[in-house]
């Protein structure tokens, strides 16, 4: 009889204090970003997260890497606020909450664009593999809205974000933040159901 297979151990979770050091390195390093730009070092974000370098470069084992996660990680924010906002407040607050956030976003990559373009491909590379996940889910809050009839019928998604990525096409303008929050309201009020 052949002897029994040990029992295969379960995946490990990761350890509090190791996610605990990973969302503070992420934050530490986002806002070196900011402030410094391509200038920001490794050694740097190691003493304002107050870790050892091992432990930056353990979950970080590049600074393209660290880069890269920072960069992802403020998307991710940007569409789980999204699921949020659609399971906690009516369809067209939902929407707007979430273009204004997306104001946010937007504004945060533009002070984080010199460091993203040293990694290899450039920013262009990491917008692109993220444009995805933020159109899907402006397309859900929107066609939401739709649904509710809070929008026309007929409402397309893809005219609302064309619009609100325009703006973004003047963030070196002093004022483009303020302007694209109003944008978002005229967006929102030249879409909705008229009432008879």
């Amino acid at each position: 009889m052949a002897p029994a297979l040990p029992n295969p151990q379960p995946a490990r979770k990761p350890r509090a204090d190791g996610q605990r050091n990973r969302e503070r390195i992420l934050e530490v390093a986002r806002q070196a970003f900011t402030d410094h730009g391509a200038a920001a070092t490794m050694d740097d974000i190691a003493r304002r997260a107050k870790i050892g370098p091992g432990t930056l470069y353990r979950h970080f084992p590049t600074r393209h890497a660290l880069i890269e996660e920072v960069y992802r990680s403020e998307v991710a924010k940007l569409t789980a606020a999204g699921e949020r906002y659609a399971s906690t407040l009516p369809p067209l607050p939902a929407l707007r909450s979430w273009m204004m956030l997306f104001i946010d976003h937007v504004a945060k990559k533009w002070l984080i664009l010199p460091a993203m373009d040293t990694v290899p491909g450039g920013a262009s590379r990491l917008i692109e593999g993220s444009r995805g996940m933020i159109h899907d889910t402006f397309r859900r809050l929107a066609q939401r809205a739709v649904a509710a009839g809070d929008l026309r019928e007929g409402t397309d998604p893809d005219d609302l974000i064309r619009a609100l990525i325009g703006v973004f096409h003047t963030t070196a303008v002093p004022g483009w933040k303020d302007s694209a929050r109003r944008i978002v309201d005229i967006l929102i009020e030249g879409s909705r159901k008229k009432q008879h």
